[in-house]
Order: structure tokens, then C-alpha cells, then sequence
């Protein structure tokens, strides 16, 4: 068995876990590349693009197997299918890999798979559609973009045709891992030289001084920025949201949806040793996340506790200075870095993950003092989770809208922003899809 179907072994597996049982692609994924470290740098990127591509492009590889296969996608076997699926990524976006290896590898992978008397079938339909991927027309966006046609209405609708195929057309291109830096832990020269000294390559966001982009590593966990905790890996939007919060020196904090993190981490180095953040969530296995952030960053204005963010707590009303809401939500604004979200999400859940959000903000609002502030951010852009949330919140509590114009050096110019909250695009603005709105509870 050479290298190269070992590879295609554990792809078919990966995908299988993701397409017929609903793993999570970015959980799954992760699981296979930790077992198989052994395997070269070059294996392992092949392994990630292939299921990572397979699934991002999934309705148009289905679509594009259906017009060319007398047996259609859904009535094939699932081994079959999956092998067709990962295949046809591959010789519509692998440029470096010969269709004839494709449908080759393919043939061999189904053979060892008990599937002998359908290696011809596999063949014929691979080297079909090598032979006439040249010609292939998408009948609509939802096939073009590889997003689920409501989603493609739902967007048009709410943001114009042109904007709408920006943000999905961005959703296809490739993720590159942002990191934020710890700023109280090690100044950014020395940050700088710790990775360049590992070789990775790092590139300034453009927007803010603490975003980097890294490129050219193996590992994350490898690299001594991490260890150190001097480095968090956080998409700028994410960190924007500290930005937003704005804590002061001494400030108590909630993050009442705190998992992995991020952003509470981001808070306490903003505090700068100083306060207390507080980073709440619903199990231990989510404290547990959390806890490993916290030990690997040194922080010691930082606790976890498992708590139920749907659960009043009388112990801490009107003691925040901050309460930072990450709310629950649909994730449709990071559909690039986990593309089966598309899938999973389904027109009602976004009407269920509304009103979920509506009942977390009014217990957790009871802890924010007179003066301080409520920061709720998501990772979607959807207007009945996000706008509409904003909307009901100030309607029915004793908040104002917080003006966020020049709060990010003028980085941003958004229309929304003297009204409290901001909603970054991807394909628009150089980020993760992101909602972000800050209110001050007013003062009687």
C-alpha cells in the first residue's frame, strides 16, 4: 500500500464520519490528523484539502456526479459515493494530482473496500467526467457557490445579489489561520522573532496591529509563540470584540458563552493583570477547553466555572463592569472554516437560535452594573439572530446604544456603527461574518 492510498484511506474515512453520520468536519478532521502525526507534512496537507474541499464544494460535486452518472448520488452505496465525492474534488480543484491517478486511486480504494464489482462503474464515471469537466455549466448560484439554495435567497434578499455572491464566493477560498497577540505577555518584536525563527511565515492583517496571519507551519502546538502563550488563535472579527468591550484596569468581566476562550483570554491581557474575568459555559468538557487556554496563557485575572448561561445568578447582579454575551447562534458567518455548517442549518433554527439568544440576554443583562456595558456579539449573518436581537434588546431593557465610530482607529467605516452594533460581511470585510453590539445600561 503506498503513501498515497494510505492518505486516500483516511480521507474516505473522514468524509464518511462527516457525510453519512454528521460529524463535525473541523472536530473529526482534527482527530484523524492527531492520530496520524506521523504521516509527512505533505500527506497531511493532501488529507485536509481533499476533505475540506469535498465537503465546501459538496453540492456542486453531487450535482456534477448526478449529470454524469446513470446512478444517482443519493441512491449509491455510501462508500461508493464518497469515493466518487472525493474524487471529483480532486480532479475539478487538484491541479497537481493527474486525473488518471484520480480515477486509478479510486478504482484501487473501492476494490479494497469489497466493492470489486463496481470498479468499473467508479472508472467510468470518473474519466467521464475528466474527459468533459471543461465544458461544465452551473445551472444556478446555489450549484456555483455550493450553498444551499435558501440560504443563497435569503442573502440576495437581505443584502443585493452582488454582495450576496461575494460572501459566498469568499466562503470557497482558503482559510488561513489567524493568531492574536497576547500583548502583556511579550511585546511584538519578540513575538515576531520567536516565529521567524521557526520559520512560519506571518504576515500584518492591515487592520490590526495585535492580528497576524501565519502560514508555512506544521503544527500550531509546536510553535514556541503557542506554548509560551504569547499567540491565541482568534479571526480578527473575534477580536474585534475586545476591541468593542474596552475594558479598564481593574474592571469585573462575565463572558457568559466563554468557550474555547478567546475573547476572555483577550480580556484579561486588555486588563493587563489587573480585574477579574469570569468565563462561564455549559459543561465541564467546554470549562475544560477553557482551562487549557488559561494554563497555556499564565493568566492569573481569569477563572472558569460551569454555568448554565440560561440559569439566573442572583450572586452576581449588577456586579460586571462588562458582560460579554457570545450568543448561541446558526455560525453562518464562518461557513469557511467549517463548511458542513451549511448543511446542518436549516431555515427554522435561525427562528429557535433567535429566541434562544432573546432568553440568554435577559438573564444575563441583570448583571451588568449601572454604567457598565453589555457586549453581544455571534458568528452569523443572519438580521433575525443579529439586527433584529438588537433591536427587541433595547425595545424591552434599560440600555442605550454604545457610538463605535473610531473605536477601531477608523479601520471601519460602517453605516451602523453610531447606532451601537456593526455587521462585518466575509467578501466584504477582510474577516469571518461577525455581529457585534455594545450597550450601556443606563443609570436612574
Amino acid at each position: 500500500m503506498t503513501k498515497d492510498t494510505d492518505s486516500r484511506e483516511i480521507v474516505l474515512d473522514v468524509l464518511t464520519e462527516i457525510l453519512e453520520r454528521s460529524a463535525y468536519s473541523h472536530l473529526i478532521l482534527r482527530q484523524a490528523l492527531n492520530k496520524y502525526q506521523y504521516l509527512d507534512k505533505a500527506e497531511r496537507s493532501f488529507i485536509t484539502r481533499t476533505v475540506e474541499g469535498t465537503v465546501e464544494y459538496l453540492i456542486q460535486i453531487d450535482y456534477v456526479i448526478d449529470f454524469f452518472s446513470s446512478t444517482k448520488v443519493k441512491k449509491m452505496k455510501p462508500v461508493i459515493r464518497n469515493i466518487l465525492r472525493m474524487s471529483v474534488y480532486q480532479i475539478l480543484y487538484m491541479d497537481r494530482v493527474p486525473d488518471s491517478a484520480v480515477c486509478n486511486e479510486a478504482v484501487k480504494l473501492a476494490a479494497r473496500r469489497k466493492f470489486v464489482g463496481l470498479k468499473g462503474f467508479v472508472n467510468g464515471v470518473l474519466r467521464n467526467i475528466s474527459r468533459n469537466k471543461e465544458s461544465l455549466v452551473w445551472p444556478d448560484d446555489s450549484v456555483r457557490y455550493s450553498v444551499p439554495a435558501w440560504l443563497v435567497s435569503m442573502w440576495t434578499q437581505d443584502h443585493g445579489k452582488e454582495t450576496a455572491n461575494a460572501i459566498m464566493a469568499s466562503f470557497l477560498e482558503n482559510s488561513k489561520t489567524t493568531i492574536r497577540l497576547n500583548s502583556s505577555k511579550a511585546g511584538k518584536e519578540e513575538i515576531l522573532s520567536s516565529l521567524r525563527k521557526q520559520n512560519v511565515q506571518v504576515t500584518e492583517s492591515g487592520i490590526s496591529d495585535e492580528i497576524l496571519i501565519l502560514e508555512k507551519y506544521d503544527y500550531l502546538e509546536s510553535l514556541e509563540a503557542f506554548q509560551k502563550g504569547y499567540i491565541q488563535v482568534q479571526d480578527l472579527s473575534s477580536a474585534l470584540v475586545g476591541e468593542a468591550a474596552d475594558p479598564k484596569e481593574g474592571d469585573f468581566c462575565i463572558d457568559v458563552c466563554g468557550a474555547p476562550g478567546g475573547k476572555s483570554i483577550h480580556l484579561a491581557d486588555k486588563l493587563n493583570g489587573t480585574g477579574m474575568v469570569e468565563v462561564r459555559d455549559l459543561t465541564e468538557y467546554k470549562i475544560g477547553l477553557i482551562q487549557e487556554n488559561i494554563n497555556r496563557c499564565g493568566f492569573d485575572n481569569i477563572r472558569a466555572k460551569v454555568w448554565d448561561a440560561l440559569v439566573p445568578d442572583p450572586d452576581s447582579a449588577e456586579k460586571a463592569d462588562i458582560v460579554l454575551a457570545d450568543l448561541p447562534c446558526s455560525g453562518l458567518g464562518i461557513m469557511g472554516r467549517k463548511p458542513d455548517i451549511k448543511y446542518r442549518i436549516k431555515p427554522e433554527n435561525l427562528d429557535e437560535l433567535a429566541s434562544l439568544q432573546r432568553e440568554i440576554l435577559s438573564v444575563v443583562q441583570t448583571y451588568v452594573k449601572p454604567g457598565g456595558k453589555l457586549v453581544f456579539s455571534t458568528c452569523t449573518i443572519d438580521k433575525k439572530e443579529n439586527e433584529e436581537n438588537m433591536t427587541w434588546f433595547l425595545e424591552n431593557f434599560p440600555f442605550q446604544a454604545v457610538d463605535l465610530e473610531g473605536k477601531f482607529k477608523n479601520r471601519f467605516q460602517i453605516d451602523t456603527m453610531k447606532q451601537g452594533y456593526m455587521q462585518l460581511l466575509p467578501g466584504i470585510h477582510p474577516c469571518d461574518g461577525f455581529f457585534i453590539g455594545v450597550l450601556q445600561k443606563k443609570v436612574e
